[in-house]
């Protein structure tokens, strides 16, 4: 009925496939309301600092789940290699 090897790997891929989104959207978010109140503080205008800091968080995102995606093929290519030495 239940596979615990096969529902613990699909529970591990929807946690990094979650993690990624919540790092995304908050990396926007955080530039988002950090160039939002630059904006209103310092220049009394609409615009400028909004829109570098949102660019800013999408590249800081964007890298961060690359990491994120980076370190999770790895550990899974060592895990492959590690169980092919075990059956030699």
């Amino acid at each position: 009925m239940f596979d615990i090897k096969r529902d613990k790997e699909w529970f591990t891929q929807l946690t990094l496939v979650s993690q990624l989104g919540l790092t995304m959207a908050g990396s926007i978010l955080l530039g988002l309301v950090i160039g939002y109140y630059l904006d209103k503080w310092l220049l009394h205008t609409k615009g400028p600092f909004t829109v570098v800091f949102i660019l800013l968080g999408i590249v800081g995102g964007g890298y961060t789940v690359y990491r994120q995606i980076m370190e999770a093929t790895d550990q899974e290519g060592k895990k492959e290699e590690d169980q092919s030495h075990e059956e030699e």
